[in-house]
Parts: structure tokens; sequence; C-alpha cells
């Protein structure tokens, strides 16, 4: 039976991963409105399988994906039930929930990635915190970033990453800006705000030139938080409703994107840009592919990504704070 993804402008979206070094494989879309998990050709887009079939293991709403540094399996968000999902990650036969709904309170999380420590860190969105979880066992350690109950600072934190310097870095959805997190300090700084009102950023990425990327849903376009500037600069000018960016083994920018969240549901698709110009390059995963409904959070293969990052997410949810693109899903049987 379909489901289809409504989402709202004041939702958010989800989606990503990372991984180490060698040469190009496959790459990994989450399908929110049917459930799943598709599994692409890194090279030439082409579909090969439905790596993890509708609704296995209770999966609900799929945003963030990461593979695991401690066993190389595929860590999910599924949304809609509040928890973790964990995969094998050469077979897509669901193992265990790995962090259950209850555990550290979890609110509409959006995005999770592995740190240096290995370790688990998790935007717990609705609840304006971050959330530490053992990475072998996923007991819950403590709020990493608590909530600092100010709006002004935090409101809604959406994509996640470490960066090259040990520091934890987000965007923080409702107040347009960017952040970082130094652990030996505790020290939370604005790295920057996207001028333009309603921009919704949340996925980032690290580029191979070091700078991080954000995908600002309402604003339709990519941004490059540049450090030697300590500014942000336009990247991409154009994209329709981005979800998730995510740069792949060629050093080009992979980004799904997703308009579901400005009043018409679509079942999106993945484009490529150029990782040095931001120009477009193609539609590298049309909408439908493979069956593709909800083109959300994207991974590459453990062993097809050359950009040193653990994960990052963004993609559709329900009705929440967030980016635009976080969508309630709809059951005919049970919802008008």
């Amino acid at each position: 039976m379909r489901k289809s993804l409504t989402v709202f402008l004041t939702t958010m979206a989800g989606l990503v991963l990372s991984a180490p070094n060698v040469d190009a494989a496959e790459l990994y879309v989450g399908s929110f409105n049917n459930d799943s998990v598709l599994r692409f050709d890194s090279k030439t887009g082409e579909f090969i399988d439905t790596f993890i079939t509708e609704g296995s293991g209770g999966l609900d709403g799929p945003v963030a994906l990461t593979f695991s540094p401690n066993d190389n399996n595929l860590y999910i968000i599924s949304f809609l039930s509040r928890n973790v999902l964990r995969y094998d990650g050469q077979t897509g036969v669901f193992l265990d929930e790995f962090i259950p709904t209850e555990s550290g309170n979890l609110f509409f999380p959006q995005d999770l990635v592995f740190g240096p420590d290995t370790n688990l860190y998790l935007s717990n969105t609705g609840a304006d915190s971050i959330n530490q979880y053992d990475g072998v066992t996923g007991e819950f350690l403590e709020e990493f970033i608590p909530n600092p109950n100010d709006t002004t600072l935090v409101n809604a934190p959406f994509g996640v990453r470490f960066g090259p310097d040990g520091k934890f870095y987000f965007s923080s959805t409702f107040t347009n800006s960017l952040l970082s997190f130094d652990p030996t300090t505790s020290t939370l700084t604005t790295l920057a705000t996207i001028e333009e009102p309603g921009a919704f950023p949340g996925g980032i990425t690290f580029g191979p030139d070091g700078n991080l990327y954000v995908a600002n849903f309402g604003g339709n376009s990519i941004s490059r938080y540049n450090f030697e500037t300590e500014k942000i600069e336009p990247f991409v000018l154009s994209i329709d409703s981005p979800v998730q960016p995510l740069f792949g083994p060629d050093g080009n920018l992979y980004v799904s994107s997703n308009s579901t969240g400005k009043g018409i549901t679509v079942a999106g698709s993945v484009f490529r840009f150029d990782g040095q110009t931001g120009e477009i390059i193609d539609e590298f995963i049309p909408a439908g592919t493979g069956g593709l409904d909800g083109a959300g959070w994207l991974a590459f293969s453990e062993d097809s990504v050359s950009t040193p990052e653990p994960s990052v997410s963004l993609f559709s949810s329900g009705v929440l704070l967030g980016l635009g693109l976080l969508g309630q899903k709809r059951r005919q049987k049970n919802v008008p």
C-alpha cells in the first residue's frame, strides 16, 4: 500500500553517511515513503537492488544512515518510530534495535554520526539537544550538548559532523545558523548565520577542501562555510529543496532533492554537481528509479568514499520543527 509523504513548512528533512577511501562502489539512498533503502552504482547511477526491504525490522520513515567503524553495519534512524535500527552492512538483513525510543528520550531525531572515539552522536532535533551513545552497545551515555534553553542560539539541531579539528559541527534549522562545539572546553560557538530568512539549513558535510557545506532546504541552495574567511558563501545557487549534500569518491557533490515539503508529494531525485565549481553535472538518479519514493538521506558504501566523513543526514519527518522537509507519512488505513 503506497504511503504518501506530507511535509510541512515547519518540519525538517534528513540523510547521509560517510566512509573510508578506495574505489567507487555503491550509493545508498533512503526511500522515505515506502520505508526502504535502495542501492545504486556510484559511477553510473544504475539501480542495483532494494538493499533494505519495505518496513524491515519496523523501519518507519528512514532518515539518516551511516556505516559504523566498529562493525561495518548500517545504522538508520527510523524517524516515525523514533529509534535507531541496525542492519547487516553486507546483506541488508535486520539485526536489532540499536537505540530504542526511550533511550535518551528521543524526540524526532534526524542525523547521526560516529565520532573519533567511535561513539555514536545523534541530533535529538525535537529536544534541541545532541545525544551521545556507546558506539558498540548503544547505551545512552549523556546529552553531549544539552538543550541550552535559548531558542536564539539552538533551535532544532539538524545535520551533525565531526570536523578534522576534532570539534563537533551542526546546523540549527530555525536560527538559520551553523555552530561548533569544542569537547575539550565545552564551548559552543555560532560560526555563521545564513542571512536569507527561511533558509532552513539542514544536512551538512565536509568537502575535500576542508570546508563545511550545508543544504538550505527553504532557500533552494547549498552554502559553503569557508574556514579561512570565516564566512558563509554560495556554492550551488539553485536546487529545489535540497535534503542531503554528500561528496562522492569522484570528488563531486551529490545532493538529494525533494520538494514534498512545499506542498506537492514527489518521488525526489539525486543530482550531481561539480565539486569545485558547484555547477550542475546531471540528474544522477532520476525520480522513481528503482522505486525511489521520497528521496532522502544518502550514504556511500564503506569502501567507496574518499572524503573523510562519518555520516550526516537530512530528510523528512512528521509534524515538528524542522526544516521544511521533515515529513509526515500518512497510512491510508488510519490517516484521512
